[in-house]
């Protein structure tokens, strides 16, 4: 049976409340006609409570874009994973480029963050690439294949069903640019294979594989029919209903 293709929108630092309960009512309306493909947003920290009440009852889950990997005290500005749960999140975003590359987080530093989210009991939206220089370097394949050995340390078999992969070129994030699909495929592929040889077959066939970067509707059909690309994680082009609605449809 083919891996049901997951659509995740990034809403990052954009819109307002009124904005976010707009667009995540917009977005619930459509959900019931949008077939087998499985939906999540994640707002900022302030609006997930508005989000996930403007969703109830739909199909579409409330993600985190980030988490701190300590339960509670002293870490002024952090969330935990409880505190996510409490407000209705099921998934968090973690290792984003954003993260990595603006705020300077590590590959064990994400790590760290990794296994406490799925401790505490939430899925997993992580994500890897590279930047321009590495893949003009030719060293794509090094970069990611380090990132998610490192990710990915401590995380069980068992674990990894409640993990999903983003692969998203750091070079392609807002810039209007698009790895190909072949790009994207070849990227894929190389980390169903990594994830053969640190956890088995099944599990690597098991586990989804998005691509994130500049995805948009006319697109999204050609980068998800690729063999190995499960799904997307959408940035910009998640923040009008009628332009998530058609990468959605490009899944199907």
């Amino acid at each position: 049976m083919a891996r049901k293709k997951f659509i995740a929108g990034n809403w990052k630092m954009n819109l307002n409340a009124a904005g976010s309960v707009a667009l995540a009512a917009g977005l619930a309306k459509e959900a019931a006609s949008l077939g087998a493909v499985d939906l999540a947003v994640c707002p900022p920290f302030v609006y997930i409570p508005q989000v996930a009440a403007a969703l109830s009852g739909s199909a579409i889950g409330v993600g985190a874009q980030d988490m701190f990997y300590e339960n509670d005290g002293a870490f002024t500005g952090e969330v935990s994973g409880a505190m996510l749960k409490d407000v209705g999140c099921r998934y968090v975003i973690l290792g984003h480029s954003e993260r990595r590359h603006v705020i300077g987080e590590s590959d064990e530093l994400i790590n760290r963050k990794i296994v406490k989210a799925l401790a505490d009991g939430l899925d997993v939206i992580f994500c890897v690439g590279e930047l321009l220089a590495e893949r003009d370097g030719g060293v794509t394949n090094d970069v990611v294949a380090r990132q998610v050995t490192i990710g990915l340390s401590g995380v069980s078999g068992e674990q990894m069903a409640r993990v999903t992969v983003a692969y998203e070129p750091v070079w392609a994030i807002g810039t209007g640019r698009t790895a190909t699909p072949q790009q994207a495929q070849d990227v894929h592929a190389m980390t169903r294979g990594l994830l053969n040889t640190l956890y088995g077959q099944a599990v690597a066939d098991a586990t989804r594989i998005q691509y994130g970067g500049s995805v948009k509707a006319s697109n999204a059909a050609e980068l998800l029919n690729q063999a190995d690309v499960d799904g997307a994680l959408v940035g910009g082009a998640s923040l009008k209903v009628a332009d998530f609605v058609g990468i959605i449809q490009g899944a199907m």
